[in-house]
């Protein structure tokens, strides 16, 4: 189902409040959540820095980056609620041209803080920077965690088509009945969303890049739709989605677009107001969003950039251009 802006005015609030609908503080996130009260978030989602030192971002050592995170996780422990959700979106941290897998080592971290894990969902997209003494990396993970066995999960609003919805029941009491759900099945954990809606189980989100509609600033943009599934499915209509590592706010927009509360807190001063005015023009009905599951672009085949250079040919020793 989607949602647009919603009917009643928000106010994009700096700081905390009891009342708060939206909220996008400038500042350190330990710093914001010490301002929220005891289980007070349904779910937390976010991508955090990965030490790969970026603009945003300062290179440690991976020991006392962990070590720091670990903190982070901590105070993120009071605030969640008995049956809310953590979702981690990490990819590596390259040091030297060796691959640390960031899921790896934040799983232990977790762990310490008595989470369970209920999914490791992998997110595939098509395009990333191309390596050249390792193989291009065009994944990054997602770690679903619960602080209970009590949890939120709604799985109807994120099925997808079933591959074969004519399936019957060949035996027992149900013989020659349906044997599948009329709403659809449950995803795949890989996420490769490729064509119109949802028709492959294999969910590709195509990463904010060059000419995606939703493409600011940020070197390493989260987007909305990523988030769009985890909400719909991991929380209700009311609850608290946060995310510590806000960046220019895109799970904050998926938030208020499915009539969630949207708590955010990004140290970057010009990322912050990006991600108000992205907000704002949210809730007036003028942000550029790539639809759910549709593609952000489609080569007709006849662009120049989809043909191989006959430069390339003439290497080969060639004619052919095909």
């Amino acid at each position: 189902m989607e949602y647009g802006p919603p009917a009643q005015p928000k106010i994009i609030s700096p700081l905390f409040t009891n009342d708060a609908d939206i909220v996008a503080f400038h500042g350190d996130a330990n710093d914001f959540i010490n301002t929220l009260p005891d289980e007070s978030v349904k779910l937390i989602i976010t991508s955090p820095p990965y030490n790969l030192g970026k603009e945003y971002e300062d290179t440690v050592s991976i020991e006392a980056y962990l070590n720091t995170q670990s903190q982070t996780l901590e105070n993120l422990s009071r605030i969640l609620q008995p049956d809310g959700s953590i979702c981690w979106q990490v990819g590596n941290y390259v040091n030297d041209g060796e691959v640390f897998p960031l899921d790896i080592y934040y799983y232990p971290l977790f762990k310490e803080q008595g989470y369970q894990l209920r999914n490791r969902l992998i997110w595939h997209f098509g395009h990333g920077l191309h390596t050249k003494k390792r193989f291009s990396g065009r994944y990054e993970t997602l770690l679903w965690f619960t602080k209970s066995n009590q949890y939120t999960f709604n799985l109807d609003p994120v099925r997808i088509p079933a591959k074969y919805p004519g399936k019957r029941h060949y035996k027992g009491p149900n013989k020659g009945q349906p044997s599948g759900n009329p709403m659809g099945k449950n995803p795949s954990d890989v996420w490769q969303i490729i064509c119109d809606e949802w028709e492959e189980g294999f969910w590709e989100i195509p990463n904010v890049k060059s000419n995606h509609p939703e493409k600011t600033n940020h070197p390493c943009q989260f987007p909305i739709e990523l988030v769009e599934r985890c909400v719909l499915a991991l929380t209700n209509e009311g609850d608290v989605v946060f995310d510590p590592y806000a960046g220019v706010g895109s799970a904050l927009i998926a938030a208020i677009k499915h009539h969630r509360k949207a708590f955010g807190s990004e140290q970057n001063g010009e990322y912050i107001q990006v991600a108000q005015q992205r907000l704002e023009s949210f809730l007036n009905g003028t942000l550029k969003m790539r639809p759910m599951g549709k593609p952000v672009h489609k080569p007709t085949g006849m662009e120049k950039v989809s043909k191989r250079p006959v430069e390339w040919d003439a290497l080969n020793g060639s004619n052919a251009s095909s």
